[in-house]
């Protein structure tokens, strides 16, 4: 199992327990290791500063009794941010209606990249609207998604949705 699947499964719970999801867990770098969680609030309420401190004590207290992970490292608690990552099958309904860029791990239809209008799920399908036509994604093959910086996102989250 690597490194960022097992820290993942052991901080969840907690993070659960205490009303966050989990987004993404990441570590970046070999010289300077950076591990980065990133979390939102189930009550769909921002995250502030304060909720990342709250985060970074208790994972940090996790990793150091389960002995997680070896060597030097940084960690890094954030939000997923406004042009946020996609990472779970449901991310792709949650954001229906918003650009996104799409990066697959095999080609298909000979394309590897897709940027455009997220359509949400079909199954285990995600559905875009790419260049005017709908298409179908396998969810297994993307190997990295998110949202894309627009006014419409952008006013979306100023309003509290999303």
């Amino acid at each position: 199992m690597d490194l960022a699947r097992r820290v993942a499964d052991l901080i969840q719970p907690s993070l659960e327990a205490m009303g966050y999801d989990l987004v993404r867990v990441l570590m970046i770098g070999h010289q300077r290791p950076r591990l980065q969680i990133m979390a939102e609030r189930t009550d769909d309420v921002a995250m502030t500063g304060d909720d990342c401190a709250t985060l970074s004590r208790a994972v940090a207290a996790i990793l150091d009794v389960e002995d997680a992970v070896t060597g030097s490292y940084t960690l890094e608690v954030s939000s997923p941010g406004i042009d946020r990552p996609l990472v779970r099958l449901a991310d792709f309904d949650r954001f229906a209606g918003f650009d996104a860029r799409v990066e697959l791990g095999r080609l298909i239809d000979g394309r590897r990249r897709y940027h455009g209008r997220v359509v949400g799920t079909d199954g285990d399908m995600v559905r875009m609207a790419v260049d005017g036509t709908t298409i179908d994604i396998p969810f297994a093959d993307i190997v990295r998604a998110k949202l894309v910086l627009t006014d419409e996102l952008l006013a979306a989250a100023g309003a509290g949705s999303g």
